[in-house]
């Protein structure tokens, strides 16, 4: 719940910049007549109200768990991140618009050099903002932190290439260019929302995390116990910054229930190490079979029926699969 709180705090933070990163850009924008400025305060008001719908999605996301919601609220985050790339698409429509629009009916620039060191402040402020949501989403695993903080940091790179542009500009005095600038970064601003929806739809759809779950095969792997004979059928959900993690453990048939949980708590505190608190784990345990001691690493198993012949290492393809491992298998592991 800590994780939760100190997330909504930072997306409190965000709408607060957002808010004010807006209000200097209008301004930038008044004083300039510049359509390149107005791209960046259009996609400000994409800002804001991103940010808005991020904070009430974290709030939502921090309630406990409750009859109607088993596994807790955090799925809202994966919403609030569709809206906000949606709002993103839709933003570099409109200002691919306008841009069209101002070649048609050029306005005249004014006060350029004013306009270029407003917008620049506010792409300072959105780095410096975006790396700490970013940060801050990627620690506590919340994809709706995270889509804020790309935002911000995509924001910056196009305000950057804007702010190129403006300075070109100012000394050529093409005017045209205003136009080009602002539809050049129209169509990077469309593709980052599209990505944004992208991972959201994958998240509401519980799309496996190759990522995470490359990173979860290595850690046990480098850290397996000898009584952890195999390990299959694992699968990962996420909610918000909660991880729900399901497998099947087997260990020596011989161990009593206190004992076999025992190796369940090794499991979970192994990847709590390693992926945060965050996580749930819900492990069956079976009890090792006759085929069972050809795969098993345990040196001293008092009922031994046969010789150890080859270790399997715990692979993508046979950690998620169904199937208990057998010799015969383990030579399709890499």
């Amino acid at each position: 719940m800590n994780t939760a709180r100190q997330n909504l705090k930072v997306q409190k933070f965000i709408a607060t910049i957002s808010i004010l990163l807006f209000f200097i850009k209008i301004a930038a924008w008044y004083i300039t007549n510049s359509v390149a400025i107005l791209t960046d305060a259009l996609e400000s008001i994409v800002n804001v109200v991103a940010g808005l719908i991020g904070v009430y999605s974290l709030y939502v996301s921090a309630k406990p768990r409750d009859i109607d919601h088993p596994y807790g609220h955090g799925k809202i985050e994966f919403i609030s991140a569709a809206i906000e790339g949606t709002l993103i698409s839709v933003a570099g429509f409109i200002i691919f618009y306008e841009a069209i629009q101002n070649l048609r009916f050029p306005h005249d620039i004014k006060k350029l050099d004013w306009g270029i060191l407003l917008v620049a402040i506010t792409a300072v402020i959105n780095f410096v903002a975006g790396t700490l949501c970013v940060r801050t989403g990627k620690k506590n695993k919340s994809l709706a932190l995270v889509a804020s903080g790309n935002h911000l940091k995509s924001d910056t790179y196009s305000t950057a290439g804007i702010i190129a542009g403006l300075i070109l500009l100012y000394f050529t005095k093409i005017s045209w260019m205003d136009s080009a600038v602002a539809m050049l970064f129209a169509f990077i601003i469309i593709f980052t929302g599209y990505k944004i929806v992208r991972s959201s739809i994958a998240g509401i759809m519980d799309q496996a995390d190759d990522l995470l779950l490359k990173e979860l095969v290595v850690s046990l792997n480098e850290n397996r116990n000898s009584n952890w004979i195999d390990l299959h059928n694992l699968r990962i959900i996420k909610y918000g910054s909660t991880l729900h993690l399901d497998c099947h453990l087997t260990v020596p048939w011989y161990f009593n229930v206190h004992e076999a949980h025992k190796e369940v708590d090794l499991l979970t505190e192994l990847i709590r190490s390693n992926f945060g608190e965050s996580v749930e784990l819900f492990v069956h345990t079976d009890g090792c079979l006759d085929f069972s001691c050809a795969i098993c690493i345990k040196k001293d198993c008092p009922v031994r029926l046969h010789p150890f012949e080859e270790k399997v290492e715990w692979t993508m393809d046979n950690i998620l699969s169904n199937t208990k491992h057998k010799v015969t298998n383990a030579k399709v592991s890499p």
